[in-house]
């Protein structure tokens, strides 16, 4: 899980033009979308593009919704669960 969590802290930083320290500092219970002003529709769109270029995944638009991006645990486990399969 550990790169995992890397690479979506790091797609974070470089989509939303974040400081890596800001990122860093997100925990499990970090709350991204509706938080993040820097996450809009527009940028959900290039996070989840840049995190399927990176892990090598495909996301399916109906995978897509509100409880994934909520927190940053919720988009990493997201991601774990795509990379894993």
């Amino acid at each position: 899980m550990s790169e995992v969590e890397t690479t979506v802290r790091a797609v974070l930083a470089d989509v939303l033009a974040l400081s890596p320290e800001r990122v860093d500092a997100f925990r499990a219970d970090t709350p991204l979308f509706g938080a993040l002003p820097e996450l809009d529709s527009m940028a959900v769109a290039g996070v989840l593009t840049e995190l399927e270029d990176r892990l090598g995944i495909v996301i399916e638009d109906d995978e897509v919704d509100g409880e994934m991006l909520e927190t940053f645990g919720a988009l990493t486990r997201f991601a774990a669960s795509k990379a894993l399969v």
